[in-house]
């Protein structure tokens, strides 16, 4: 039986600042349904990250999932549809929880794991034949990306430019948004992303949390509602206190939000770096906390005694890539540990 996990960066519970927090107030009395002081404290320090222009609100959800469902169904009317690339997490990670709300999902082949705008003008031009195709009106992206790129500022902003330009709204995915940042090909910061999407998210449950996720409503126009919509999908928690007490810690004086990415993606680092130096490639680039090595598939069964991790996909007849997820709490020897184990598994 393996004896480490690669396989996530949420296998851990909590930092034990987010436990100490969550116990310290456990007794005290507060307000339902994220109106209690923890929530609204929580929400004024991550506004204070996003510049002094933003109008916007910021919602507590427990889970990625919810936080994709309410964000994209609250924007878009019945026949309305999804751009999004084939590896895009709400494609194959999500059990169609997008299509279950009744909004088509058009997907565009992805580029280093993202979309372009060249793929989102050729789908535009391939879904234009109103009222017989559903119209494109939300462009989702994720940073990271389900590969572990990260896009670069002058990205985010031809896309941004290019949705404005079109009327579609722009929306990421930050389940991993925390790793995104403190990548060392990043170059935008949170006020970057404000300024430039309609909604994100910022992932709390993939960087030391417990559970929990922050939606993040830039566009003002937008934000009347939302609170509707998260109730009626179930989003709204009568305990709320238990997102905002987290993301409390996560924005504290102690950048826990910051330091634990940068820890997982230096792991991670390690990790490729490692794997690069025995003559193995790598599937995709190593920007963040997700390595994806192509081994042979006797050294990933000799690795699979030790180490718990993904068989991504086949890269040939004799070769598979996998993937290695670094988290908050990978110990480095955990990581030595593993290459010392890739060596006496070569043949």
């Amino acid at each position: 039986m393996a004896t480490f996990s690669f396989l996530d960066d949420y296998s851990e519970g909590a930092h034990p600042d987010i436990l100490r927090a969550l116990t310290e107030t456990n007794l005290a009395q507060q307000a339902p349904y994220g109106s209690d002081d923890h929530s609204i404290d929580a929400a004024s320090r991550i506004e204070a990250h996003l510049g002094d222009a933003f109008e916007g609100a910021i919602h507590f959800v427990a889970s990625g999932t919810m936080a994709n469902i309410v964000s994209i169904s609250s924007c878009l009317r019945p026949h309305e549809a999804v751009l999004a690339v084939g590896s895009g997490h709400i494609v194959v990670r999500e059990a169609g929880a997008i299509e279950a709300t009744g909004h088509k999902l058009i997907v565009v082949p992805a580029v280093d794991g993202k979309i372009t705008p060249r793929n989102i003008e050729e789908a535009l031009a391939a879904n234009s034949h109103f009222p017989h195709m559903a119209k494109p009106r939300l462009i989702y992206l994720s940073n990271a990306t389900e590969t572990g790129t990260v896009y670069t500022l002058a990205e985010l902003r031809e896309i941004s430019a290019l949705a404005r330009q079109r009327g579609l709204i722009l929306f990421l995915d930050g389940a991993r948004l925390g790793a995104a940042l403190a990548s060392h090909r990043n170059d935008a910061t949170l006020a970057d992303i404000a300024s430039l999407v309609d909604l994100f998210w910022i992932g709390g449950t993939k960087v030391g949390a417990l559970l929990g996720e922050a939606i993040v409503v830039c566009n003002p126009a937008l934000k009347d509602d939302f609170a509707f919509h998260l109730k009626q999908r179930g989003g709204m928690l009568a305990k709320g206190r238990l997102l905002g007490i987290q993301f409390q810690a996560l924005f504290g004086d102690s950048h826990l939000f910051s330091s634990l990415a940068r820890h997982a993606n230096a792991m991670a680092a390690k990790l490729a770096a490692g794997i690069a130096s025995h003559g193995y490639g790598l599937a995709a680039q190593t920007e963040t906390n997700q390595v994806f090595p192509i081994l042979p598939n006797a050294v990933v069964a000799a690795l699979q005694k030790d180490f718990a991790f993904y068989v991504w996909a086949p890269a040939d007849d004799d070769h598979s890539v996998i993937r290695l997820v670094t988290s908050w709490a990978t110990p480095e020897d955990q990581v030595d540990a593993f290459l010392a184990r890739l060596v006496s598994a070569q043949p």
